[in-house]
């Protein structure tokens, strides 16, 4: 298609938008690709959207090249369906709720396995009918509590979602391998730098997990990898070997001593190697100290409890690895009122 730029629906802007926390969302909103209509919404402008359906095209013919075949749900959902698999609820505030005139509850779809499932069910009868893979590009929905970083975390976007219907394990992980085959040859057209790394599956179930991640100073996931680059994983998923026990035979007997005005392990460090040096010679370091951080489970009722983790006085509490192993509870650390809640918690 040639178009006259005299004629092309285009402005840009001179100054960097006030909301704009990352250089993707800057540069995409000067240039007049998208425009803002409400935290996490956006509206695609001509450049912007001749973009977006040449990436959308790039997929498709990568998915349809192994013979994934393209469906369409609707964005507008019945509730049924996801409180059978009790996400209605899990969701929580995420989810957007709303009733039509009769006032049955409805939703507007933050993902769709329910409905992918439940279609293929209703067509097909026979083992014989498989494998089958199923795919779609639509639009989702999620109240995310902070949208951010422009399109990259809102609370309405487009979402590439598949899925495979096998007879055994065997069929499965070659259509999971068809998969990730073609989630390669799409970053590759894309030209983007990339890393594939293990992941957990969270909300969304299953066994195995694998992300790709365009590493960016902009990001909100962390990996790591191994120096070899034989392994790489998100934080969240990372797996380390329990070590040994270390034996206590031999060492003097523990006792109790006060440690007054001491708010940090750095405090409390400076205090040990003044009045209660080590047998050993060594000085005292945070590694060998021992914290308590304290955090508030918030859970699907609203309803809350006081959870507190022990760590290493050198280390932090990952709070995403932590929301993965009580999920669907969310975790935050505790405010001012919530020690006023409990004034059996001490700071320090």
């Amino acid at each position: 298609m040639i178009l006259r730029m005299s004629t092309l629906f285009l402005r840009t802007l001179r100054e960097d938008p006030a909301d704009a926390e990352v250089p993707s969302h800057t540069l995409l909103v000067r240039a007049g690709y998208v425009r803002r209509v409400a935290p996490g919404i956006f509206t695609w402008l001509p450049l912007g959207w001749r973009v977006f359906r040449k990436v959308e095209q790039i997929v498709r013919d990568e998915m349809d090249a192994f013979g994934a075949q393209e469906v369409h749900f609707p964005a507008l959902l019945p509730r049924e369906p996801y409180e059978a698999t009790a996400r209605w609820t899990e969701y929580g505030q995420t989810l957007f709720r709303l009733q039509d005139r009769k006032g049955s509850d409805m939703l507007l779809g933050p993902t769709h396995e329910e409905m992918f499932t439940l279609l293929v069910k209703s067509e097909y009868s026979s083992y014989k009918d498989l494998p089958l893979s199923l795919y779609q590009i639509q639009t989702k929905y999620r109240d995310e509590a902070r949208p951010r970083a422009g399109i990259l975390r809102g609370r309405e976007f487009v979402m590439k979602d598949s899925y495979s219907f096998d007879v055994d394990d065997a069929g499965l992980q070659e259509s999971y391998e068809q998969h990730r085959q073609a989630y390669i040859r799409i970053f590759d057209r894309l030209g983007l730098e990339y890393v594939i790394v293990s992941a957990m599956a969270g909300a969304m179930g299953g066994s195995q997990s694998e992300e790709f991640l365009a590493p960016c100073v902009s990001g909100e996931d962390t990996f790591v990898r191994s120096t070899d680059g034989l392994y790489a994983a998100n934080v969240e998923a990372v797996v380390t070997p329990t070590p040994a026990p270390l034996s206590v035979d031999g060492l003097p007997a523990a006792h109790i001593e006060a440690t007054p005005n001491c708010e940090t392990i750095d405090d409390l460090v400076a205090l040990s190697n003044r009045d209660f040096p080590r047998s050993d010679g060594r000085a005292w370091t945070a590694a060998d100290t021992l914290k308590n951080v304290v955090l508030k489970l918030t859970y699907l009722d609203d309803s809350t409890d006081v959870l507190v983790v022990g760590v290493p006085g050198d280390r932090e509490v990952d709070l995403r690895r932590l929301e993965a192993a009580v999920f669907p509870a969310t975790v935050e650390p505790l405010g001012e009122e919530d020690f006023a809640k409990h004034p059996a918690l001490v700071r320090g």
